[in-house]
């Protein structure tokens, strides 16, 4: 589709300078873009590619359209108005509904008729899916699963049985939802399986990126709120909770029964021990360890940064010492005193 930039600034309040009525198809990055596509820059870093760009328009602050000469969108926040054009112009793949001929749906299910049930999908005993819900080629929806209307399941995708998944919800391929949490008791020498009992409630405009689980509770509910997005490759254990329009990066790890607040950002391969408490707002960087609750609003740490090897392991060394030293110097403290 073609849209205006006259369009585009009346929808994302934003005002044009130049040309108005120049229609662009398409967004790409600055040193790839034609007359037809439109690009953007929010770092600084990057203005230097201006002077040679071929972009239609550039969406601009104020402040950096004065380092530009051609059309630009100038709007308050570019990184956000290149994310909702990008959406604008690159809608999800329409489809036709229907039911694939190789697809398996239980009699007992309830599906929509406005809903498409990719090759090879199984639909179990008693699911509901909504209206306008897309399953991909391979995916699996467990007895008595529930799809909230215009959820998305891409290829291979497993919802377990009985788990709950909102509205306006994208899950990417290899995601497994529902399946069972780490629960075992000691036997002696050997480990007997807990039953898991509970269920995963998703809630609305939620996004799960591949190959992440998440695990059915063990008797409450896993719970992941409203405009929650999860990226890649992460596991989330039984009975977590995860709070609204929080943004969880590639490789962390949630263990057991950890409440994470709102608004929470969590960096790449970071891990958050079971049993915690994060409150709303908390921003742990990546690869941080959090093994305690965190009850206050702001940004976490818990990583030492990469340095030559040789210098790492001097300081490896004297780690081990680190009793000794507080010892001796305790005692020099004391005869101060």
């Amino acid at each position: 589709m073609a849209v205006t930039l006259a369009e585009l600034a009346r929808r994302f309040q934003g005002k044009v300078r130049g040309d108005s009525g120049i229609a662009v198809e398409r967004v790409a990055t600055l040193d790839a873009a034609g007359p037809r596509d439109i690009a953007y820059v929010s770092d600084r870093k990057y203005a230097a590619l201006l002077s040679g760009t071929a972009a239609g328009a550039v969406i601009l602050t104020e402040a950096d359209a004065r380092q530009y000469n051609g059309t630009a969108l100038i709007v308050d926040d570019p990184h956000l108005c290149f994310a909702r054009v990008a959406t604008l112009l690159h809608p999800p793949r329409a489809f036709n509904p229907g039911v694939h001929v190789t697809a398996v749906v239980d009699p007992t299910a309830s599906v929509a008729k406005t809903a498409w049930i990719g090759p090879h999908a199984v639909i179990g005993h008693r699911a509901v899916i909504g209206d306008d819900v897309f399953i991909g080629a391979g995916c699996v929806v467990g007895d008595g699963a529930t799809i909230g209307a215009r959820t998305r399941l891409m290829a291979r995708v497993t919802i377990d049985d009985h788990c709950v998944i909102g509205e306006n919800c994208l899950f990417h391929s290899g995601a497994v939802i529902g399946s069972d949490g780490f629960g075992y008791a000691r036997d002696g020498e050997r480990w007997h399986k807990i039953p898991q009992l509970g269920r995963v409630v998703i809630g609305h405009n939620v996004e799960v990126g591949a190959n992440t689980t998440i695990d059915r509770g063990a008797m409450g509910d896993t719970v992941i709120g409203d405009g929650v997005k999860l990226d890649n490759l992460i596991q989330i254990a039984h009975n977590v909770r995860v709070g609204e329009n929080t943004a969880i990066a590639a490789c962390a790890g949630i263990a057991g029964s950890t409440v994470i607040g709102k608004r929470c950002t969590v960096g790449g391969q970071a891990g958050i021990s079971g049993h915690l408490i994060i409150a709303d707002d908390v921003h742990i960087t990546a690869a941080s360890l959090v093994t305690n609750s965190i009850a206050e609003a702001g940004h976490y740490s818990a990583s030492l940064k990469a340095e030559p090897a040789e210098k790492w392991r001097r300081n490896a060394a004297r780690l081990h010492h680190l009793d000794e030293m507080a010892r001796r110097l305790a005692k020099i403290e004391q005869k101060l005193k």
